[in-house]
């Protein structure tokens, strides 16, 4: 079951954040690139979902992410 778009974020969504913001500094720290790092993260974020949810609730939110490119919504320097 999907929470309501208007509910509020699990308790654990701040805490798991944080965990990956170190691992992204951890792995930019061993001079690993931006594309390396990026691409294995959304690897391991396929492979979790993939284990709890439906091949179409992954391609909603896939779609979710490109509409969100698409209008602009993602700041990228220069």
């Amino acid at each position: 079951m999907q929470a309501a778009p208007d509910a509020p974020p699990p308790a654990d969504l701040s805490h798991a954040g944080a965990v990956v913001d170190k691992a992204i500094e951890y792995m930019v720290g061993q001079n690993i690139g931006s594309l390396a790092i990026a691409s294995a993260l959304l690897g391991g974020s396929l492979a979790l979902l993939a284990r709890s949810m439906a091949d179409e609730a992954i391609i909603g939110i896939l779609n979710n992410a490109i509409a969100s490119v698409r209008a602009g919504e993602l700041n990228h320097p220069g």
